[in-house]
């Protein structure tokens, strides 16, 4: 998501989600944008035809993980926009650990009404590896503070190393965040990482743009 602001175009969202998650103005914001990724997903289905249907991904943040109607927000929302929820994934980050039993609690109802699980931002929260055991968990995400020095860092190429092996131990998939360039690919590609995400293979771009990428596939 960016910010297109009148009089200072285009702002980050490493900006203005920090303000909007103070203020409380990340509640809304999240329905708002989890309701317009479901609709575009949906959009894309009934424009195309795709031998395999691709996942949509959507932040959560911890305020909203623990709104007392969110369960019932994303199944209203999934079936307002006639989204599978096999295809949509909720990535929420290491924060929500810090109560494990809710935490355990929410992520078993959203998995219950079918939807994929990630943990956004891995490595940068909090130290207890618990909740890999107890979480229906399905990947987790490497964060780009691991991947940045990837190339010449002796420490962040054990610690990424260490993160893909155990998540493959676990039977969880493994994406890299925050790739920019070949080199860094190809060292994740070599210490099995499934999956990487980052400038080097695609820019933010609008849903149009998006379209016209994956219809001439």
């Amino acid at each position: 998501m960016r910010w297109n602001h009148p009089e200072k175009g285009i702002i980050s969202p490493l900006q203005f989600i920090p303000f909007a998650e103070e203020v409380g103005l990340i509640v809304p914001i999240g329905k708002w944008v989890l309701h317009e990724a479901c609709k575009q997903w949906r959009l894309w289905m009934d424009h195309n035809h795709f031998e395999h249907t691709f996942k949509m991904s959507v932040n959560l943040s911890s305020r909203q993980m623990y709104e007392p109607d969110l369960i019932e927000l994303i199944s209203k929302i999934l079936n307002e926009t006639g989204m599978d929820p096999h295809f949509l994934e909720i990535e929420v980050t290491e924060s929500i650990t810090m109560n494990l039993d809710r935490a355990t609690m929410l992520l078993s109802k959203l998995k219950g009404i079918g939807v994929s699980i990630s943990i956004d931002d891995f490595g940068t929260g909090f130290s207890s590896l618990a909740y890999l055991k107890n979480f229906p968990i399905d990947r987790i995400k490497i964060d780009r503070t691991f991947i940045k020095d990837l190339s010449n860092d002796i420490s962040d190429q054990n610690i990424v190393k260490t993160i893909i092996a155990l998540g493959i131990n676990l039977n969880l998939k493994v994406i890299a965040e925050g790739v920019e360039s070949e080199e860094q690919l190809n060292l994740l590609r070599n210490y099995g990482c499934h999956e990487a995400q980052g400038y080097f293979l695609g820019l933010p771009m609008s849903a149009d743009n998006i379209a016209k990428i994956i219809y001439s596939e």
